[in-house]
């Protein structure tokens, strides 16, 4: 069901977020080999799984990080060089303490081949597109996502991006909404948001728009989540 509609009518633009709506960053086994901890032992499935968590989800700063990295932490998704100091010092707070191996890990965030799109991310925008209706892409984010779209043959579908680290402010801010249909030429009441965090993306209410809530789960589990939240308004895919 939607959470809110837009008067009744269907959108003219889809805005979505982008880390865990259109696309997911899921680790690779060899990503691991050469990691261990100060022991020398590999890191078991849960370790890695919780490495993993820590740089694609908003999470609480281990006790032990310094002022200065907290006050990167608060900045990372406005700043390419924060955000890596951010991540490098959390990684290395969480256990890879061993020179190299936060930094190591830390590079696959910034490679496309890294995230993997849902399902159904592709043949929603495509249609999106095929159909006139505007998207955009509004993200918390602090490297250029453009790439991982041109990768997967998807740069066309996209219209608009505002990017906190672009913008210069982070969800839910509704500035950073406005960018995205300001760029697309339309009223923040024509859109619809779709995201995964409620606090977040449905700061997207505050322009006006719509607001769809999607769940952040494996790829494989989550096949058409987003076809669904787009009918929810009455576009037809």
């Amino acid at each position: 069901m939607p959470t809110s509609d837009v008067g009744g009518r269907t959108p003219r633009a889809v805005l979505f977020d982008f880390s865990g709506t259109l696309f997911r960053f899921e680790a690779r086994d060899e990503w691991f080999t050469d990691l261990h901890d100060t022991q020398g032992r590999p890191l078991d499935v849960d370790k890695q799984a919780e490495l993993v968590r820590r740089m694609t989800q908003p999470v609480g700063l281990p006790a032990d990080i310094g002022d200065d990295d907290r006050k990167a932490w608060e900045r990372r998704d406005l700043d390419p060089g924060q955000h890596r100091r951010a991540y490098i010092s959390v990684l290395r707070a969480s256990g890879l303490d061993v020179p190299g191996q936060a930094e190591s890990l830390y590079e696959h965030v910034l490679d496309p081949h890294s995230w993997v799109p849902f399902p159904d991310t592709a043949s929603v925008l495509r249609t999106l597109a095929a159909t006139q209706i505007r998207v955009g892409i509004v993200s918390n984010i602090a490297f250029d996502l453009r790439k991982v779209l041109s990768l997967n043959g998807l740069g066309g579908t996209v219209e608009a991006y505002a990017l906190s680290y672009e913008v210069g402010v982070v969800k839910p801010d509704p500035r950073i909404f406005r960018a995205a249909t300001d760029a697309l030429g339309i009223d923040g009441s024509d859109a619809l948001m779709v995201g995964d965090s409620e606090e977040a993306d449905g700061g997207a209410r505050l322009i006006g728009a719509a607001f769809e809530l999607v769940d952040d789960l494996p790829t494989g589990q989550r096949p058409t989540a987003l076809r669904a939240a787009v009918r929810a308004h009455g576009v037809d895919i």
